[in-house]
């Protein structure tokens, strides 16, 4: 009876942890995109052999839980977007190179915490980061071939003695002139609460007439995969990636499936305005609130 409760107790608790691996940031698939670099977590649990006696019952059981850990982890990585709809486990399904370079990433996954537990059963928690010198973005995101490409120019210029968000006067000269805004903006936020933002490794900013304004194609690709395109956070007081004086807008609503935020015209033009003063969106100081 102890072991038919006990066999029981585990089930439960495997059940408990497969659960708590997909709540923990649901709409990342299986990551905490609010941790900086994007991180991967997942818990195995081990039960050692019917025939194992004295301390081999810790070691097999932690061997068991260790693969149960690596399975499970493998999974929430694979369900992990890269862009729009598609997913890690999409890409490696068309290329070979992708594959195995994730395979490798998963596999070098560090152990985080691990218990004996007193039922008998092992546990055992790893993670692998999304972006950094050891993240999956490496293994998916390919390297270019060319350059990063400009950012597109303002659609249209602001008039003079606009007024930006805190107040301070902001001046316009000509599209591709010197100094074209005194906001001193070090970031971006763009609120998307209350639209059911998706993260994704590469996310794209458009405005509303579907121009894009911010993609990885405008970055440099080592900055991308040491430190993402964007961080995702649930409150301004999080938004730090994004410096002491961000610029704040409002994204209008979502495309490409829920994962890029889009805003108005004279939002978009503001934030390639600002941007060639500053240069916040070249050092990715981008967050998103979802």
């Amino acid at each position: 009876m102890k072991k038919l409760f006990r066999c029981f107790a585990v089930i439960l608790a495997v059940m408990f942890l497969a659960t708590g691996i997909k709540t923990e940031a649901a709409a990342g698939g299986g990551v905490d995109w609010t941790n900086g670099s994007g991180m991967i977590t997942a818990t195995g649990v081990g039960l050692p052999p019917t025939n194992a006696v004295g301390p081999q019952k810790k070691v097999w059981a932690r061997t068991a839980a260790i693969a149960d850990a690596q399975r499970r982890l493998a999974e929430a990585a694979n369900e992990v977007k890269v862009e729009g709809e598609t997913t890690v486990k999409m890409s490696t399904l068309v290329d070979d190179t992708i594959r195995t370079s994730v395979a490798a990433t998963l596999k070098g996954a560090q152990i985080v915490s691990e218990n004996w537990n007193s039922e008998g059963y092992y546990e055992v928690t790893m993670q692998v980061p999304v972006f950094g010198v050891n993240g999956l973005a490496r293994a998916v995101i390919p390297e270019p071939t060319t350059p990063p490409a400009p950012f597109p120019a303002p659609e249209v210029i602001p008039s003079q003695g606009a007024e930006s968000q805190t107040g301070d006067s902001v001046s316009y000269t000509s599209v591709g002139g010197e100094n074209l805004a005194r906001g001193g903006y070090t970031g971006l936020i763009i609120d998307c609460r209350g639209l059911g933002l998706n993260p994704v490794m590469s996310p794209v900013i458009k405005n509303s007439k579907g121009v894009k304004l911010y993609g990885h194609e405008n970055l440099n690709y080592d900055l991308v995969i040491r430190d993402g395109m964007a961080s995702y956070a649930n409150s301004q007081s999080q938004a730090s990636r994004a410096g002491s004086k961000p610029l704040i807008l409002k994204a209008e609503r979502l495309d490409d499936h829920n994962a890029n935020p889009v805003v108005s015209v004279n939002d978009g033009n503001k934030i390639l305005i600002e941007n060639g003063s500053s240069g916040f969106l070249n050092k990715t100081a981008v967050v998103f609130l979802y």
